[in-house]
Protein backbone atom coordinates (compact mmCIF):
# COMPACT_ATOMS: atom_id res chain seq x y z
CA UNK A 1 0.00 0.00 0.00
CA UNK A 2 1.68 3.16 -1.01
CA UNK A 3 0.50 6.67 1.42
CA UNK A 4 1.07 10.01 0.86
CA UNK A 5 2.98 11.71 3.76
CA UNK A 6 -0.44 14.62 3.52
CA UNK A 7 -3.42 12.74 2.87
CA UNK A 8 -4.01 9.95 5.18
CA UNK A 9 -3.20 12.59 8.25
CA UNK A 10 -5.59 15.40 7.05
CA UNK A 11 -8.73 12.99 7.17
CA UNK A 12 -10.40 11.65 10.02
CA UNK A 13 -9.96 7.39 9.42
CA UNK A 14 -13.76 6.10 9.50
CA UNK A 15 -14.45 3.23 11.76
CA UNK A 16 -13.17 -0.21 11.87
CA UNK A 17 -15.30 -3.01 10.46
CA UNK A 18 -16.15 -5.65 13.42
CA UNK A 19 -14.26 -3.25 15.77
CA UNK A 20 -15.71 -3.89 19.54
CA UNK A 21 -14.20 -0.87 21.28
CA UNK A 22 -13.95 0.05 25.03
CA UNK A 23 -16.59 0.94 27.94
CA UNK A 24 -20.21 -0.25 29.22
CA UNK A 25 -22.80 -0.43 26.73
CA UNK A 26 -24.98 2.82 26.41
CA UNK A 27 -28.60 3.06 24.88
CA UNK A 28 -29.07 4.25 21.52
CA UNK A 29 -32.20 5.60 19.77
CA UNK A 30 -33.87 2.62 18.92
CA UNK A 31 -33.50 1.18 22.51
CA UNK A 32 -30.45 -1.30 21.78
CA UNK A 33 -27.49 -1.22 23.27
CA UNK A 34 -23.94 -0.90 21.96
CA UNK A 35 -20.37 -0.41 23.47
CA UNK A 36 -19.14 2.90 23.91
CA UNK A 37 -16.70 3.76 20.96
CA UNK A 38 -13.21 5.57 21.81
CA UNK A 39 -14.51 9.13 20.87
CA UNK A 40 -17.81 8.64 23.20
CA UNK A 41 -15.36 8.56 26.08
CA UNK A 42 -15.63 11.24 29.08
CA UNK A 43 -12.93 13.44 29.97
CA UNK A 44 -12.03 12.02 33.34
CA UNK A 45 -12.24 8.14 31.51
CA UNK A 46 -9.53 9.72 28.48
CA UNK A 47 -7.70 11.21 31.48
CA UNK A 48 -7.50 8.20 33.75
CA UNK A 49 -6.39 5.55 31.04
CA UNK A 50 -3.74 8.36 30.10
CA UNK A 51 -2.72 8.60 33.24
CA UNK A 52 -2.40 4.79 33.55
CA UNK A 53 -0.32 3.84 30.68
CA UNK A 54 1.85 7.33 30.84
CA UNK A 55 2.68 6.68 34.71
CA UNK A 56 4.52 2.72 33.79
CA UNK A 57 5.44 4.46 30.69
CA UNK A 58 7.59 6.32 33.13
CA UNK A 59 8.73 3.91 35.38
CA UNK A 60 9.60 1.86 32.14
CA UNK A 61 11.66 4.25 30.15
CA UNK A 62 14.18 5.27 33.79
CA UNK A 63 14.65 1.74 34.67
CA UNK A 64 15.55 0.66 31.04
CA UNK A 65 17.87 3.91 30.12
CA UNK A 66 19.26 6.58 32.87
CA UNK A 67 18.46 4.88 36.03
CA UNK A 68 20.63 1.74 35.53
CA UNK A 69 23.11 3.66 33.95
CA UNK A 70 23.68 5.49 36.98
CA UNK A 71 23.63 2.82 39.42
CA UNK A 72 25.96 0.36 37.60
CA UNK A 73 29.12 1.39 38.95
CA UNK A 74 27.82 1.14 42.82
CA UNK A 75 25.43 -2.24 41.91
CA UNK A 76 29.15 -3.76 40.42
CA UNK A 77 31.31 -2.46 43.25
CA UNK A 78 29.52 -4.10 45.79
CA UNK A 79 29.14 -7.53 44.05
CA UNK A 80 32.58 -6.86 43.21
CA UNK A 81 31.77 -7.98 39.41
CA UNK A 82 32.32 -5.19 37.48
CA UNK A 83 33.18 -7.94 34.19
CA UNK A 84 29.62 -9.18 34.80
CA UNK A 85 27.60 -5.72 34.81
CA UNK A 86 27.29 -5.31 31.18
CA UNK A 87 24.21 -7.91 32.03
CA UNK A 88 22.06 -5.50 33.78
CA UNK A 89 21.42 -3.43 31.53
CA UNK A 90 21.65 -6.18 28.40
CA UNK A 91 19.24 -8.84 30.21
CA UNK A 92 16.47 -6.07 30.84
CA UNK A 93 16.88 -5.25 26.86
CA UNK A 94 16.91 -9.04 25.43
CA UNK A 95 14.07 -9.73 27.26
CA UNK A 96 12.51 -6.53 25.88
CA UNK A 97 13.73 -7.50 22.31
CA UNK A 98 12.30 -10.60 22.65
CA UNK A 99 8.62 -10.45 24.15
CA UNK A 100 8.29 -7.30 23.47
CA UNK A 101 6.91 -8.04 19.48
CA UNK A 102 4.33 -10.05 21.26
CA UNK A 103 2.54 -7.12 22.92
CA UNK A 104 1.18 -6.22 19.13
CA UNK A 105 -0.51 -9.51 19.05
CA UNK A 106 -1.86 -9.69 22.52
CA UNK A 107 -3.54 -6.73 22.23
CA UNK A 108 -6.00 -8.21 19.72
CA UNK A 109 -5.80 -11.66 21.59
CA UNK A 110 -6.20 -10.86 25.39
CA UNK A 111 -7.36 -7.05 24.85
CA UNK A 112 -5.88 -3.52 25.12
CA UNK A 113 -6.43 -3.91 28.73
CA UNK A 114 -5.01 -7.58 29.10
CA UNK A 115 -1.96 -7.13 27.53
CA UNK A 116 -1.13 -3.55 29.22
CA UNK A 117 -1.71 -5.12 32.63
CA UNK A 118 0.44 -8.55 31.50
CA UNK A 119 3.38 -5.75 31.08
CA UNK A 120 2.94 -3.68 33.98
CA UNK A 121 2.50 -7.38 35.85
CA UNK A 122 5.59 -8.47 34.68
CA UNK A 123 7.96 -5.26 35.45
CA UNK A 124 6.38 -4.47 38.99
CA UNK A 125 6.86 -8.37 39.91
CA UNK A 126 10.97 -8.06 38.34
CA UNK A 127 11.52 -4.25 40.04
CA UNK A 128 10.55 -6.00 42.92
CA UNK A 129 12.75 -9.00 42.48
CA UNK A 130 15.48 -6.02 42.19
CA UNK A 131 15.41 -4.23 45.07
CA UNK A 132 14.96 -7.67 47.16
CA UNK A 133 18.06 -9.49 45.05
CA UNK A 134 21.07 -10.52 47.33
CA UNK A 135 23.54 -11.65 44.47
CA UNK A 136 24.36 -9.99 40.91
CA UNK A 137 22.85 -13.67 39.00
CA UNK A 138 19.44 -12.96 40.82
CA UNK A 139 19.35 -9.42 39.91
CA UNK A 140 20.60 -9.63 36.58
CA UNK A 141 17.61 -12.62 36.20
CA UNK A 142 15.21 -10.19 37.53
CA UNK A 143 16.09 -7.48 35.27
CA UNK A 144 15.09 -9.44 32.38
CA UNK A 145 11.45 -10.17 33.90
CA UNK A 146 11.58 -6.82 34.38
CA UNK A 147 12.50 -6.45 30.66
CA UNK A 148 9.62 -9.00 29.37
CA UNK A 149 6.68 -6.02 30.68
CA UNK A 150 9.05 -3.05 29.94
CA UNK A 151 8.86 -3.18 26.23
CA UNK A 152 5.11 -4.32 26.13
CA UNK A 153 4.30 -0.74 27.85
CA UNK A 154 5.26 0.93 25.34
CA UNK A 155 4.08 -1.01 22.52
CA UNK A 156 -0.03 -1.26 24.94
CA UNK A 157 0.53 2.95 25.39
CA UNK A 158 1.01 3.85 21.93
CA UNK A 159 -1.58 1.30 20.55
CA UNK A 160 -4.58 2.61 23.26
CA UNK A 161 -3.33 5.73 22.41
CA UNK A 162 -3.91 5.54 18.51
CA UNK A 163 -7.24 3.82 19.67
CA UNK A 164 -8.77 6.76 21.09
CA UNK A 165 -7.40 9.48 18.82
CA UNK A 166 -7.43 10.20 14.94
CA UNK A 167 -4.46 10.22 13.72
CA UNK A 168 -3.80 13.67 12.90
CA UNK A 169 -4.81 13.84 16.79
CA UNK A 170 -2.41 11.42 17.50
CA UNK A 171 0.66 13.07 16.74
CA UNK A 172 0.31 15.78 19.01
CA UNK A 173 -0.86 12.75 21.63
CA UNK A 174 2.23 10.91 21.25
CA UNK A 175 3.92 14.22 21.91
CA UNK A 176 2.53 14.76 25.11
CA UNK A 177 3.25 10.86 25.52
CA UNK A 178 6.78 11.82 25.25
CA UNK A 179 7.17 14.21 27.91
CA UNK A 180 6.57 11.33 30.42
CA UNK A 181 9.50 9.37 28.13
CA UNK A 182 11.68 12.31 28.57
CA UNK A 183 10.85 13.07 32.28
CA UNK A 184 11.87 9.18 32.78
CA UNK A 185 15.23 9.63 30.77
CA UNK A 186 16.05 12.86 32.75
CA UNK A 187 14.78 11.89 36.07
CA UNK A 188 15.80 8.62 36.45
CA UNK A 189 19.64 8.88 36.38
CA UNK A 190 19.61 11.80 39.05
CA UNK A 191 16.26 10.71 41.08
CA UNK A 192 17.87 6.97 40.96
CA UNK A 193 21.66 8.25 41.62
CA UNK A 194 20.25 10.23 44.93
CA UNK A 195 18.67 7.18 45.82
CA UNK A 196 21.31 5.21 45.58
CA UNK A 197 24.05 7.75 47.90
CA UNK A 198 21.31 8.34 50.73
CA UNK A 199 19.60 5.00 51.13
CA UNK A 200 21.02 2.37 48.79
CA UNK A 201 20.81 1.14 45.67
CA UNK A 202 17.98 -1.35 46.33
CA UNK A 203 15.50 1.56 47.18
CA UNK A 204 15.77 2.81 43.78
CA UNK A 205 14.13 -0.41 42.49
CA UNK A 206 11.63 -0.30 45.29
CA UNK A 207 10.12 3.15 45.65
CA UNK A 208 8.91 1.76 42.01
CA UNK A 209 6.53 -0.64 42.90
CA UNK A 210 3.42 1.21 44.47
CA UNK A 211 3.57 3.46 41.19
CA UNK A 212 3.11 0.19 39.09
CA UNK A 213 0.14 -0.41 41.57
CA UNK A 214 -1.11 2.92 40.77
CA UNK A 215 -1.04 2.09 36.95
CA UNK A 216 -2.63 -1.09 37.39
CA UNK A 217 -5.82 0.28 39.27
CA UNK A 218 -6.39 3.11 37.03
CA UNK A 219 -6.38 1.17 34.04
CA UNK A 220 -8.35 -1.47 35.82
CA UNK A 221 -11.27 1.14 36.22
CA UNK A 222 -11.38 3.05 33.05
CA UNK A 223 -9.57 0.93 30.28
CA UNK A 224 -12.21 -1.96 28.70
CA UNK A 225 -11.13 -2.90 25.43
CA UNK A 226 -12.29 -5.92 23.91
CA UNK A 227 -9.93 -6.30 20.74
CA UNK A 228 -11.68 -7.48 16.99
CA UNK A 229 -9.90 -11.08 17.05
CA UNK A 230 -10.24 -11.67 20.95
CA UNK A 231 -10.31 -15.54 21.59
CA UNK A 232 -13.63 -16.92 22.86
CA UNK A 233 -11.68 -19.57 25.08
CA UNK A 234 -8.42 -19.88 26.76
CA UNK A 235 -7.33 -22.78 24.39
CA UNK A 236 -7.71 -20.25 21.51
CA UNK A 237 -6.00 -17.60 23.18
CA UNK A 238 -2.87 -19.38 23.94
CA UNK A 239 -3.12 -21.53 19.92
CA UNK A 240 -2.49 -17.60 18.78
CA UNK A 241 0.49 -16.73 21.10
CA UNK A 242 3.84 -16.92 18.32
CA UNK A 243 6.03 -19.40 20.83
CA UNK A 244 7.83 -20.21 17.97
CA UNK A 245 8.87 -16.71 17.15
CA UNK A 246 9.36 -15.66 20.74
CA UNK A 247 11.90 -18.79 21.64
CA UNK A 248 13.74 -18.57 18.57
CA UNK A 249 14.28 -14.47 18.38
CA UNK A 250 15.42 -14.84 22.21
CA UNK A 251 18.38 -17.87 21.66
CA UNK A 252 19.19 -15.60 18.73
CA UNK A 253 20.08 -12.28 20.23
CA UNK A 254 20.98 -14.46 23.75
CA UNK A 255 23.96 -16.21 21.31
CA UNK A 256 24.62 -12.99 20.23
CA UNK A 257 25.39 -11.59 23.72
CA UNK A 258 26.89 -14.30 24.65
CA UNK A 259 29.55 -14.06 21.83
CA UNK A 260 29.99 -10.71 22.43
CA UNK A 261 30.97 -11.68 26.14
CA UNK A 262 32.97 -14.51 25.47
CA UNK A 263 35.16 -12.27 23.10
CA UNK A 264 35.54 -9.23 24.25
CA UNK A 265 34.55 -9.56 28.14
CA UNK A 266 36.67 -12.43 28.53
CA UNK A 267 38.73 -12.16 25.35
CA UNK A 268 38.45 -15.72 24.37
CA UNK A 269 40.22 -16.51 20.91
CA UNK A 270 37.92 -16.61 17.84
CA UNK A 271 38.03 -20.24 17.15
CA UNK A 272 37.61 -21.06 21.07
CA UNK A 273 34.78 -23.50 21.69
CA UNK A 274 32.58 -20.80 23.34
CA UNK A 275 32.88 -18.44 20.62
CA UNK A 276 32.43 -20.71 17.59
CA UNK A 277 29.32 -22.32 19.56
CA UNK A 278 27.91 -19.16 20.36
CA UNK A 279 27.99 -17.75 16.61
CA UNK A 280 26.64 -20.83 15.55
CA UNK A 281 23.47 -21.07 17.77
CA UNK A 282 23.02 -17.20 17.07
CA UNK A 283 22.59 -17.49 13.05
CA UNK A 284 21.13 -21.72 13.47
CA UNK A 285 18.72 -19.71 15.64
CA UNK A 286 18.25 -16.36 13.17
CA UNK A 287 17.55 -18.58 10.15
CA UNK A 288 14.39 -20.64 12.44
CA UNK A 289 13.09 -17.28 13.73
CA UNK A 290 12.76 -16.46 10.12
CA UNK A 291 11.89 -20.05 9.27
CA UNK A 292 8.87 -19.48 12.16
CA UNK A 293 7.27 -16.29 11.24
CA UNK A 294 7.22 -16.95 7.47
CA UNK A 295 5.97 -20.73 7.60
CA UNK A 296 4.69 -21.52 10.41
CA UNK A 297 3.26 -18.69 12.90
CA UNK A 298 -0.43 -18.62 13.32
CA UNK A 299 -0.22 -14.98 14.05
CA UNK A 300 3.52 -14.23 13.52
CA UNK A 301 5.32 -10.95 15.77
CA UNK A 302 7.00 -10.30 12.50
CA UNK A 303 4.14 -10.01 10.16
CA UNK A 304 5.27 -10.76 6.52
CA UNK A 305 2.90 -8.31 4.94
CA UNK A 306 4.63 -5.81 6.47
CA UNK A 307 7.55 -7.23 4.89
CA UNK A 308 6.52 -7.04 1.79
CA UNK A 309 6.18 -3.32 1.88
CA UNK A 310 8.87 -0.65 1.47
CA UNK A 311 7.93 2.05 3.75
CA UNK A 312 7.28 -0.32 6.93
CA UNK A 313 11.28 -2.02 6.21
CA UNK A 314 12.75 1.18 5.76
CA UNK A 315 10.97 2.79 8.91
CA UNK A 316 12.06 -0.77 11.05
CA UNK A 317 15.76 -0.18 9.55
CA UNK A 318 15.83 3.38 11.20
CA UNK A 319 14.40 2.71 14.13
CA UNK A 320 16.77 0.31 14.73
CA UNK A 321 19.62 2.15 13.64
CA UNK A 322 18.63 5.64 16.09
CA UNK A 323 17.96 3.07 18.74
CA UNK A 324 21.49 1.65 18.59
CA UNK A 325 23.30 5.06 18.72
CA UNK A 326 20.77 6.05 21.41
CA UNK A 327 21.14 3.53 24.05
CA UNK A 328 25.09 2.83 23.33
CA UNK A 329 25.51 6.54 24.28
CA UNK A 330 22.83 7.22 27.62
CA UNK A 331 24.24 3.85 28.82
CA UNK A 332 27.83 5.53 28.72
CA UNK A 333 27.45 9.42 29.40
CA UNK A 334 26.53 9.04 32.97
CA UNK A 335 29.53 6.26 33.50
CA UNK A 336 32.03 8.51 31.69
CA UNK A 337 31.48 11.15 34.59
CA UNK A 338 31.50 8.66 36.99
CA UNK A 339 34.85 7.17 36.65
CA UNK A 340 36.78 10.11 34.33
CA UNK A 341 35.51 12.92 36.17
CA UNK A 342 34.97 10.77 39.94
CA UNK A 343 31.35 12.53 40.66
CA UNK A 344 28.80 11.36 42.45
CA UNK A 345 26.09 8.79 41.17
CA UNK A 346 23.45 11.65 41.14
CA UNK A 347 25.50 14.23 39.68
CA UNK A 348 26.83 11.81 36.68
CA UNK A 349 22.84 11.09 36.38
CA UNK A 350 21.80 15.11 35.94
CA UNK A 351 24.04 15.49 33.09
CA UNK A 352 21.17 13.96 31.20
CA UNK A 353 18.63 16.26 32.23
CA UNK A 354 19.13 18.53 29.51
CA UNK A 355 18.96 15.59 26.51
CA UNK A 356 15.81 14.57 28.17
CA UNK A 357 14.13 17.46 27.94
CA UNK A 358 14.58 18.27 24.56
CA UNK A 359 13.90 14.84 23.96
CA UNK A 360 10.19 15.53 25.48
CA UNK A 361 10.71 19.43 23.54
CA UNK A 362 11.42 17.24 20.04
CA UNK A 363 8.30 14.99 20.31
CA UNK A 364 6.28 17.74 21.53
CA UNK A 365 7.34 19.82 18.80
CA UNK A 366 6.57 16.75 16.01
CA UNK A 367 3.29 16.30 17.19
CA UNK A 368 2.61 19.59 17.39
CA UNK A 369 4.00 20.52 13.70
CA UNK A 370 2.53 16.99 12.27
CA UNK A 371 -0.96 17.83 13.59
CA UNK A 372 -1.07 21.34 12.09
CA UNK A 373 0.26 20.50 8.51
CA UNK A 374 -0.19 16.44 8.26
CA UNK A 375 3.71 17.03 6.71
CA UNK A 376 6.28 14.94 7.98
CA UNK A 377 9.14 14.52 5.53
CA UNK A 378 10.10 17.62 6.04
CA UNK A 379 11.17 17.16 9.76
CA UNK A 380 12.51 13.99 9.62
CA UNK A 381 15.43 14.86 7.11
CA UNK A 382 16.23 17.99 8.66
CA UNK A 383 16.37 17.14 12.61
CA UNK A 384 17.60 13.44 11.19
CA UNK A 385 21.08 15.11 10.60
CA UNK A 386 21.61 16.80 14.36
CA UNK A 387 22.14 13.02 15.75
CA UNK A 388 25.32 13.58 13.63
CA UNK A 389 26.28 16.65 15.14
CA UNK A 390 25.68 15.06 18.93
CA UNK A 391 27.62 12.13 18.20
CA UNK A 392 30.93 14.37 16.83
CA UNK A 393 30.64 16.17 20.33
CA UNK A 394 30.26 13.51 22.51
CA UNK A 395 33.24 11.74 21.04
CA UNK A 396 35.58 15.10 21.45
CA UNK A 397 35.05 15.40 25.30
CA UNK A 398 38.16 15.17 27.32
CA UNK A 399 39.00 15.18 31.12
CA UNK A 400 39.31 19.22 31.05
CA UNK A 401 36.48 19.90 28.51
CA UNK A 402 34.54 22.90 29.51
CA UNK A 403 31.25 22.69 32.03
CA UNK A 404 29.06 24.07 29.23
CA UNK A 405 30.66 21.29 27.28
CA UNK A 406 30.22 18.64 29.37
CA UNK A 407 25.86 19.31 29.93
CA UNK A 408 24.69 20.14 26.66
CA UNK A 409 27.23 18.31 23.85
CA UNK A 410 24.54 15.47 24.07
CA UNK A 411 21.27 17.62 23.27
CA UNK A 412 21.13 17.82 19.44
CA UNK A 413 21.01 13.61 20.02
CA UNK A 414 18.32 13.60 22.00
CA UNK A 415 16.24 16.30 20.06
CA UNK A 416 17.25 15.14 16.78
CA UNK A 417 16.27 11.22 17.59
CA UNK A 418 13.33 12.31 19.51
CA UNK A 419 11.78 13.74 16.21
CA UNK A 420 13.00 11.08 13.78
CA UNK A 421 10.91 8.47 16.34
CA UNK A 422 7.92 10.57 16.01
CA UNK A 423 7.62 11.11 12.43
CA UNK A 424 8.68 7.86 11.45
CA UNK A 425 5.79 5.88 13.61
CA UNK A 426 3.05 8.42 12.45
CA UNK A 427 4.87 7.49 8.73
CA UNK A 428 4.26 3.87 9.42
CA UNK A 429 1.29 4.58 11.01
CA UNK A 430 -0.13 6.41 7.85
CA UNK A 431 0.85 3.41 5.53
CA UNK A 432 -0.68 0.43 6.69
CA UNK A 433 -4.36 -0.65 6.54
CA UNK A 434 -5.78 0.29 9.87
CA UNK A 435 -6.66 -3.05 11.27
CA UNK A 436 -3.18 -3.66 11.60
CA UNK A 437 -2.83 -0.43 13.59
CA UNK A 438 -1.50 -3.33 16.56
CA UNK A 439 1.08 -5.41 14.74
CA UNK A 440 2.08 -2.72 12.99
CA UNK A 441 3.37 -0.53 16.14
CA UNK A 442 4.30 -4.33 17.36
CA UNK A 443 6.56 -4.78 14.08
CA UNK A 444 8.50 -1.01 14.96
CA UNK A 445 9.02 -1.98 18.66
CA UNK A 446 10.57 -4.65 17.47
CA UNK A 447 13.52 -3.55 15.28
CA UNK A 448 13.89 -1.27 17.86
CA UNK A 449 14.33 -3.81 20.32
CA UNK A 450 17.17 -5.01 18.58
CA UNK A 451 18.72 -1.99 18.41
CA UNK A 452 18.83 -1.17 21.75
CA UNK A 453 20.17 -4.20 23.00
CA UNK A 454 22.52 -4.22 20.29
CA UNK A 455 23.94 -0.73 20.72
CA UNK A 456 24.10 -1.02 24.54
CA UNK A 457 25.90 -5.00 24.42
CA UNK A 458 28.50 -3.79 21.63
CA UNK A 459 29.24 -0.40 23.65
CA UNK A 460 29.18 -2.43 27.21
CA UNK A 461 31.57 -5.21 25.89
CA UNK A 462 33.67 -3.42 24.01
CA UNK A 463 34.68 -0.92 26.71
CA UNK A 464 35.42 -3.87 28.93
CA UNK A 465 38.05 -4.49 26.62
CA UNK A 466 39.67 -1.66 26.37
CA UNK A 467 39.61 -1.78 30.48
CA UNK A 468 40.65 -5.12 30.50
CA UNK A 469 43.91 -3.95 28.51
CA UNK A 470 44.16 -1.12 30.15
CA UNK A 471 44.81 -2.68 33.70
CA UNK A 472 47.09 -5.31 31.74
CA UNK A 473 49.27 -2.93 30.07
CA UNK A 474 52.20 -1.93 30.60
CA UNK A 475 50.86 1.35 32.30
CA UNK A 476 48.42 -0.78 34.82
CA UNK A 477 50.30 0.84 37.84
CA UNK A 478 49.13 4.32 37.07
CA UNK A 479 45.23 2.65 36.54
CA UNK A 480 43.05 4.89 38.47
CA UNK A 481 41.83 1.90 40.88
CA UNK A 482 38.27 4.10 41.97
CA UNK A 483 36.46 3.15 38.77
CA UNK A 484 34.44 0.27 40.70
CA UNK A 485 33.92 3.00 44.01
CA UNK A 486 30.54 2.60 45.92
Amino acid sequence: MTADERQPLLDREPPLDGYVLPGNPIQVKDGSQRQLQPSELTPRMRAGILAGIWVAMFLAVSSKTTMVATLITSISSEFNQSNQASWLGTSFLLATCTFTPLYGRLCNVLGRRGANQTAVMFAAVGTLACGLSNRLDVLIAARFLSGMGGGGIFTTASIITSDMYTMRERGMTQGIASLFNGAGMGLGGPLGGWISDRYGWRWAFLIQVPLFALSFFLTSVNLNYVTPGRGRSTKEILKRIDYGGCATMFVSVGALLFFLSFKYNQEYAWDSAPVVTSLVVMVVAAVAFLFVELKLAYEPMLTPTLLKETVPVIIGYSNALVSMCNFAIMYFFPMWFETVQLRSASVAGAHLLPNSLFISLGALFAGWYMSKTGRYKILTNLFGLLPCLGSLLIYRLQENSSEFEQWFSIIPLGLGNAVVLQTTLMCLLASIDPSQLAVGTGFTQLFRGVGQVMGVALDLFYSATLAARAISGPTCGNTNTSFTRK
